[in-house]
């Protein structure tokens, strides 16, 4: 485990210690659950653009095998 040194806004930090108190929940432990959750959110966004930027790359192909496809269904309708 590591040890750090952080500065809070003092809004943070009153909101932060009213919860603490309310849940007898350990300072420490409250801060580790709450890094946890922004990082899966955080986590995701990156997923998120990187899934975009991918599509982006395959959209015009996949529109031609598509074309392709509606193609070969027309010749087989037709016999």
């Amino acid at each position: 485990m590591k040890t750090l040194s952080l500065k809070l806004d003092d809004s943070i930090f009153q909101d932060t210690e009213k919860l603490v108190k309310e849940f007898n929940q350990p300072r420490n432990r409250y801060i580790n659950e709450a890094l946890k959750f922004y990082n899966k959110i955080q986590n995701r966004k990156i997923l998120a653009r990187k899934f975009e930027t991918e599509s982006k790359l395959v959209r015009e192909e996949s529109i031609i095998v598509l074309e392709e496809f509606e193609k070969l269904l027309d010749v087989n309708q037709t016999i």
